[in-house]
């Protein structure tokens, strides 16, 4: 049974482990999402997650105008019936 010590010497010498925690759903945090707009208003009063048409959940915080739309959300708001609402912030 070996040692860690039988190793190289590593005085002098600072390990570190570097790991990468995900801390989102990968791209999601990159795009406006669409929202059913009073779903955005509770979120804002209780601070409850909303639920995007692609799934992503999340407490919404930041102007949706500043980010390019969700394809996913995008390409399944496209095959919604007429009267459904619309755009990244659920507006009609």
């Amino acid at each position: 049974m070996s040692t860690p010590l039988d190793s190289p010497s590593l005085e002098g010498t600072t390990l570190t482990e570097e790991r990468l925690a995900s801390t989102d759903d990968g791209d999601h945090e990159r795009f406006a999402h669409y929202v059913q707009k009073d779903k955005i208003v509770e979120s804002a009063v209780t601070g409850k997650p909303v639920r995007a048409l692609c799934g992503k959940k999340w407490v919404p915080g930041r102007d949706p105008s500043k980010f390019p739309v969700c394809p996913e959300c995008q390409e399944i708001y496209s095959g919604l019936k007429p009267g459904k609402p619309n755009g990244p912030d659920g507006d009609s």
